[in-house]
């Protein structure tokens, strides 16, 4: 049966099933779709309980954090910005959270929180502050975004509520951020910020209201939170590839800034005796900022590569492991640059080594399975897919790639099955095309 399309009261579109769903919800009581905001203490509409803003959180970030090339693996790096991040959990309004706080290797610049408490910083944007209290300013502003439940509302409000809840899969083939990476996709991967929630005005207003709050609850100096502000500003005036994503998800204002000052020199006037912390900011990110100029042309790389450029983004990333050639970002951007390129055995190589560097994470598992389907390594392929999945389940590309390595080697039974898993779970897109097709030509459908 279609699934014909209603009108809700703002004229946009859901399915009736999404329609039902609603009305069931509203027939069993209207107190279901209401909670008490816990920042402001209100009755707001809400959709999505705290447990379900838990689960969704477990289940989509390790994929954002692994599209984000996995946590830092400097140890002591991420252990400075927990101990920032849970300095002001106390002082929140929602405590009982289950928290977490890391740098990710991406190279561009943003941070993002889930609606659990996942809260993450990039490399790129760790570059740009210069003092604790920016951090703190930094963190206590996605700590807002989880406290005042900003996701959770705007899911309540849309009717994406149940497309989320009913698992990661609907999610990840979406391409709202297409161009942050062609290769990307065509790889059957997840694109950066791909999972992440795009703020109003409004919410960035009450998340900047309460981060500023929790930082000098804290104990830090306010200028910090104008000094963030400001750095924001400024990038915003300036936009590049490398803060596109931040933008796109955190609109900024020459309000916010003027806001920050206002309030520096009014309620929070007396903290301004306080450190800034720029030392202990300074020491702790010592190691990364030595990796400045690396960071910065994987940055360039990666803007070459969003303009098909692909020559130029391997120079930059050839540039970028000469100066250091450890660098697990590092490899996998030159991965996908060289599988862009077809060079296929050569990509595959610089996979291998990202395994070696980072054996725990996920995303090289998955390109290096791709370069060696393009290899024709069918078996080793599916080997590399299924420690992918066993390190990061639930992504349902692994399934389609699977099948493809089973059909390589011949094993039609077994590639029929996952191919009928995977449409299960997808029918957009050219891998569904090729699925489907796949199961046709060996008539298991019509």
């Amino acid at each position: 049966m279609q699934n014909h399309r209603v009108s809700d009261v703002k004229g946009q579109g859901m399915t009736r099933r999404e329609f039902m769903w609603l009305s069931s919800m509203t027939a069993a009581g209207f107190v279901v779709g209401c909670a008490t905001n816990p920042v402001t203490g209100r009755n707001q509409f809400m959709l999505v309980s705290e447990g379900q803003e838990i689960q969704m959180d477990k289940q989509h970030s390790p994929h954002q954090v692994s599209a984000d090339y996995g946590i830092c693996q400097d140890t002591s790096l991420n252990n400075y910005v927990k101990q920032v991040g849970r300095k002001q959990v106390p002082l929140t309004h929602r405590p009982g959270m289950p928290y977490s706080f890391n740098v990710v290797n991406a190279t561009y610049v943003n941070a993002y929180a889930f609606p659990g408490g996942t809260i993450a910083a990039t490399r790129g944007i760790m570059l740009k502050m210069e003092n604790e209290a920016q951090l703190s300013s930094l963190i206590g502003h996605e700590l807002g975004h989880v406290n005042a439940r900003h996701t959770a509302q705007q899911m309540s409000k849309s009717q994406v509520a149940g497309v989320l809840m009913s698992g990661v899969s609907a999610y990840l083939g979406t391409t709202k951020y297409a161009k942050y990476g062609q290769i990307t996709q065509q790889l059957g991967m997840l694109g950066a910020g791909m999972l992440l929630a795009s703020y109003s005005r409004e919410n960035e207003r009450e998340a900047d209201r309460l981060g500023n709050e929790y930082m000098v609850k804290a104990g830090y100096n306010t200028d910090g939170f104008v000094d963030l502000m400001e750095m924001l500003k400024n990038l915003s005036n300036h936009k590049s590839n490398a803060v596109e994503m931040l933008f796109s998800t955190h609109p900024m204002s020459t309000e916010r800034y003027s806001s920050a000052v206002r309030d520096a020199n009014g309620k929070y006037r007396a903290t301004k005796s306080k450190s800034l912390g720029r030392d202990r900011y300074k020491d702790h990110t010592a190691k990364l900022r030595r990796m400045r100029k690396s960071i910065e042309a994987m940055q360039k790389g990666e803007a070459a590569m969003a303009q098909n450029k692909f020559k130029t983004a391997e120079s930059s990333f050839k540039q970028a492991l000469r100066t250091n050639s450890n660098d697990y970002t590092g490899m996998l951007l030159m991965t996908k640059c060289l599988l862009a390129q077809k060079k296929n055995r050569e990509a595959e190589n610089f996979a291998t080594r990202a395994i070696r560097r980072y054996p725990t994470e996920a995303q090289a598992y998955h390109l290096s399975g791709y370069a060696k389907i393009q290899n024709r390594r069918f078996n080793s392929a599916y080997e590399a897919f299924g420690k992918y999945d066993k390190l990061l389940p639930g992504n349902p590309n692994m399934v389609f790639f699977k099948g493809y390595s089973l059909e390589g080697m011949n094993q039609k039974k077994s590639s029929a099955n996952h191919y009928q898993k995977y449409l299960q779970l997808s029918q957009q897109g050219d891998m569904a095309k090729h699925a489907s097709q796949r199961l046709k030509d060996w008539g298991y459908i019509k």
